[in-house]
């Protein structure tokens, strides 16, 4: 397997993600770049909008796909916003005014704990019975201004307690360590290699 379509058109997304699947020999086109367009993300868990966008991007273009989908979940929140987080502030999508909400939705909470967490789906086709599904979360804390010019989304708020860094302020190599979707690649990689039938 050489070409895996990416189901995302998230820029910053597919560069991370492909700096991950590099190891592999493995060359990631955004679904972008062969006229797909967004799936429709109607479900209120990770995996679920994961499998959606897929089994769209498969369906679309007849290549393997691999779709992420992530968000930051915010303890004082119960967990929101969850699979809404690109969308926190409403449309169009905005990650500044995503993170002004964050903020001020946060003022007066004592418990700033959230986590990043990420799902992975690897299909071989639209039809795939035997999807690969990886995850991985990333704990931390809300800071209360933004701090480095790394990344992207929630980065500049989010507090690496160990490292006393916001996850944009740390470099790419130790974000791909430490990252939600750095432990979930590491896992969906682990799992490609036990199914050599796949890698052809």
């Amino acid at each position: 397997m050489q070409r895996l379509v990416l189901a995302s058109n998230n820029a910053k997304k597919l560069k991370e993600l492909a700096e991950l699947l590099a190891p592999l020999d493995i060359t990631l086109i955004p679904q972008s770049g062969l006229g797909v367009g967004e799936a429709e993300e109607p479900h209120g868990t990770f995996v679920e909008n994961a499998l959606e966008k897929a089994r769209h991007a498969a369906r679309l273009t007849g290549l393997p796909a691999l779709a992420d989908d992530s968000g930051i979940c915010v303890d004082a929140f119960g967990g929101a916003p969850g699979v809404q987080s690109a969308r926190f502030a409403g449309e169009p999508k905005s990650d500044a005014r995503n993170n002004e909400k964050l903020i001020a939705d946060l003022a007066g909470h004592e418990n700033r704990r959230a986590h990043y967490y990420c799902v992975l789906v690897f299909l071989r086709a639209a039809d795939d019975p035997q999807p690969i599904i990886a995850e991985g979360e990333w704990h931390g804390e809300i800071l209360a201004a933004p701090r480095g010019e790394g990344g992207f989304g929630y980065d500049p708020y989010f507090l690496v307690p160990d490292l006393g860094l916001s996850a944009a302020e740390i470099s790419s190599e130790e974000k791909h360590r430490r990252s939600h979707r750095g432990q979930a690649m590491t896992r969906l990689v682990e799992r490609l290699n036990e199914r050599p039938e796949i890698r052809r």
